[in-house]
C-alpha cells in the first residue's frame, strides 16, 4: 500500500446576490447578500480535508474506510476549484473589470498570492504527516493572473486543455527535474534549493500548480456566470455529475478492457503493487515508465481523468449546495460560518495535529476539532467578521488595491448624501485623515450578509 499524500511527510469565493443599495436618506452601507451554498462548499472542503489529515485510511481488512472513499483528494480539489471562484468575483464576477480598477485588483491578488504561499512554506516546517497545499495555492493564483479577462466560455476550454494536456508534461518532464523527495516546500528550502522547491511547486509536488490550474480555471470560468439564476445552478450540478460519470467510464475503459491494467501488471510483474498504486494513488509521484498510469483514477495522482472527474465532483457538490442553501439555511449556516474562514482554520487545524493532540484517538480528535472550529466560527462571525487570517491578507490586499487606483488617479470619492462609495474596484472613499469612511446604521457582516461594493474587491479567501 502507498502512503497517503495528505497524511505523509512526503486547500471567499462568494457568490455574490446583487445587493440593494440603501436609500441616500438612510445613510445605510450599501450590502450584498453572499450565497450560503458557496460558503457552505468552502466549509464541506475544510472538513473533508480534516478527515482525511485525521480519520484511518484502512479499516482491519486493509480496505480503504469510508472516510478514504469519500474524501481522498477530493476536498483539496473543491477547495482549489472555489479559489478560482474567488478570483473571478474578486475581479468582477459576471462583469469583468479592466483598466486601473483591473490593474488594482492583479496587484491586489498578487500581495495575497504572496501572504499565502509564506503562510504556507512556514507550516512546512511542521512536524505532521499531512501536506500543506497553501504554497501551491499561492503559485496558482500568480499564474492566474492573465487570466482574468478571458471570457467564462475561454477559461472553461482552458481548463479542459490544461487538465489533459499538463499532466502528460508533467510526466515527460519529471525524469529530467530534481526530486523533492519527502520534504515539504519550506521559506529555506526556496532559498537554499531553489530548483528543488521550484520544481516541486509547478510539477512535482503533492498539488502541482501547472496541472492543477485546470481547477483554477474552471472556478473563473464559474464565477463569471450567474450564480444566482437557478437554471445556471441546475446546469452546472447537471454537467459536473456528467462528466464524474463520464470520466469514471473512460477510466474504467482505458484501464479494462483498453488493456491498461495488463500492460502495467506485465511491466511490475506485481499485479498488487499495481492495485494498489490505482487505489491508493503514488507514494510521491506517479512512475513515469508508462503512460497507461495517466488512465488512473488514483487519488492525488494529478492524472488528466482524475482532475477532470474532481473538478466534475467538486461542481456538482457546489450547485447541489446552491441549489439547496435557500431552503436549508438553519441547516447550512455553521458550516458555512467555518467556510468563512478557512485560512484560519486550516492552519489551526495544523497546528494542532503537530502537537499530537489525541493522535491515538482519531474519532474524538476529528469530534474535537469540528466542536472546537464550529463554535469560534460561529462567534467569530457574529462579532467580527473575517475570520483573523483573513482580516491580515484582506488589509494588505486593500492597502494594495488603493495604493495601485491613487497612482492611476482613480482615488475613490462619496456621493452627495455622504453614503460610503466605491470605485469600481470597491475601494472604500477616506475622508482628509486617510481614514475610511463609514455611513451610520452599520452592522457587523456574518455568513451570508457580506458588506461590500459594486464587485467585491476581497471575497474571504479560500482556503488550504
Amino acid at each position: 500500500m502507498t502512503a497517503d499524500p495528505e497524511r505523509s511527510p512526503t486547500g471567499t469565493a462568494q457568490g455574490h446576490l446583487p445587493g440593494h443599495r440603501a436609500g441616500a436618506a438612510t445613510g445605510t452601507v450599501p450590502a450584498k447578500t453572499r450565497l450560503l451554498g458557496v460558503d457552505a462548499a468552502r466549509g464541506l472542503a475544510l472538513l473533508a480535508m480534516m478527515a482525511i489529515h485525521i480519520l484511518p485510511s484502512v479499516n482491519d481488512e486493509l480496505e480503504p474506510t469510508w472516510a478514504w472513499s469519500l474524501f481522498a483528494g477530493r476536498g483539496v480539489a473543491l477547495f482549489a476549484l472555489l479559489a478560482g471562484l474567488s478570483l473571478a468575483l474578486s475581479s468582477g464576477g459576471v462583469r469583468r473589470l479592466n483598466g486601473p480598477a483591473m490593474t488594482a485588483t492583479r496587484a491586489g491578488i498578487a500581495v495575497r498570492a504572496g501572504i499565502i504561499a509564506v503562510i504556507g512554506l512556514l507550516l512546512g516546517y511542521l512536524d505532521i504527516e499531512a501536506q500543506v497545499i497553501l504554497a501551491y495555492y499561492g503559485v496558482m493564483f500568480l499564474l492566474a493572473l492573465p487570466l482574468l479577462r478571458l471570457s467564462a466560455r475561454a477559461l472553461m476550454c482552458l481548463a479542459g486543455l490544461t487538465a489533459l494536456l499538463m499532466p502528460f508534461l508533467m510526466q515527460g518532464l519529471r525524469d529530467y527535474l530534481p526530486d523533492p523527495g519527502v520534504d515539504q516546500p519550506t521559506i529555506s528550502g526556496l532559498v537554499t534549493h531553489f530548483d528543488v522547491t521550484a520544481a516541486q511547486l509547478l510539477l512535482t509536488g503533492v498539488y502541482p500548480a501547472l496541472p492543477w490550474m485546470a481547477f483554477i480555471c474552471a472556478g473563473l470560468a464559474i464565477g463569471r456566470l450567474d450564480l444566482r439564476s437557478r437554471r445556471v445552478q441546475t446546469g452546472l450540478f447537471a454537467g459536473g455529475c456528467g462528466l464524474a460519470l463520464l470520466t469514471t467510464l473512460v477510466s474504467a475503459f482505458l484501464l479494462g478492457p483498453g488493456g491498461g491494467r495488463k500492460s502495467l501488471e506485465a511491466l511490475y510483474g506485481d499485479p498488487v503493487m499495481v492495485s494498489d498504486t490505482l487505489t491508493w494513488g503514488p507514494g510521491t509521484t506517479l512512475p513515469t515508465d508508462s503512460w497507461w498510469w495517466l488512465a488512473g483514477l488514483a487519488p492525488y495522482s494529478s492524472t488528466p481523468l482524475v482532475i477532470l472527474n474532481t473538478i466534475g465532483i467538486s461542481v456538482a457538490v457546489l450547485a447541489a449546495l446552491l441549489l439547496l442553501g435557500q431552503w436549508a439555511r438553519p441547516v447550512f449556516f455553521p458550516l458555512a460560518a467555518m467556510g468563512s474562514m478557512t485560512l484560519t482554520l486550516y492552519t489551526a487545524h495544523l497546528l494542532l495535529l503537530a502537537t499530537g493532540l489525541l493522535a491515538d484517538a482519531p474519532e474524538i480528535s476529528m469530534l474535537v476539532q469540528v466542536g472546537l472550529f464550529t463554535a469560534f466560527a460561529l462567534v467569530w462571525a457574529r462579532k467580527r467578521g473575517q475570520g483573523p487570517l483573513e482580516h491580515l491578507v484582506s488589509s494588505a490586499v486593500n492597502r494594495t488595491r488603493k495604493t495601485v487606483l491613487a497612482r492611476a488617479g482613480s482615488a475613490p470619492a462619496t456621493d452627495r448624501a455622504g453614503t460610503q462609495a466605491t470605485n469600481r474596484a470597491g475601494a472604500p472613499a477616506t475622508d482628509r485623515a486617510g481614514r475610511a469612511k463609514h455611513s451610520t446604521g452599520t452592522r457587523t457582516p456574518e455568513p451570508g450578509q457580506h458588506r461590500t461594493g459594486d464587485g467585491d474587491p476581497d471575497p474571504p479567501l479560500p482556503g488550504p
